[in-house]
């Protein structure tokens, strides 16, 4: 059964970070119901989410102190992507910053979102192939350390207590599935 969407009555910001804006969303149900929702916006460019893989099969994971954890974790490569800058570009600048790896072979794999009812931020995961040297500056506070692991040993790699970013494992889950189906 295919529902209309709320109508949406109107849109107020009630506080702004750097990196988000919390907006009030009145909204009107076709059963009449009006109800106002709160929602985190993220960067209206969205963001690109890398799974490089070498010749070797290795994924090219970082390990980076993250804030909202107050931890070190491994993870894959991230970031926003720039008004107007294209999806492929953004990855592969993500990949030279972070990884310091360029990619000869990028392909758009799927749009995540997180806690859509909520979030209002999309991520695109990207399969970074063909990789070569070719490091750029980034934004990192201190340089992520690079780790890769055998793409074929994912079952271990999901037993790691630093490894527990639900869209680093999404997105390994969607590169493995697209490599096996292109190998078979």
């Amino acid at each position: 059964m295919s529902r209309p969407p709320p109508r949406i009555l109107a849109t107020r910001e009630v506080a702004r970070s750097r990196l988000f804006r919390i907006e009030s969303v009145d909204l009107a149900f076709a059963n009449g119901t009006e109800v106002t929702f709160e929602r985190l916006m993220g960067s209206a460019a969205g963001a690109v989410l890398v799974v490089p893989v070498n010749a070797r099969g290795e994924v090219l994971f970082i390990r980076e102190y993250s804030v909202g954890t107050e931890r070190y974790e491994l993870g894959l490569p991230k970031g926003r992507l720039e008004p107007d800058e294209d999806l492929l570009a953004g990855a592969d600048r993500e990949l030279r910053e972070e990884v310091g790896m360029h990619a000869a072979r990028l392909e758009a794999l799927m749009t995540l979102t997180i806690a859509p009812a909520y979030f209002g931020h999309r991520t695109q995961v990207v399969l970074a192939r063909e990789l070569s040297p070719a490091p750029l500056p980034g934004d990192e506070p201190e340089p992520p350390e690079v780790l890769p692991w055998p793409l074929d040993d994912f079952e271990s790699l999901l037993a790691r207590e630093d490894f527990s970013e639900a869209r680093s494992i999404a997105a390994l889950y969607l590169a493995r599935r697209h490599l096996q189906e292109e190998g078979a």
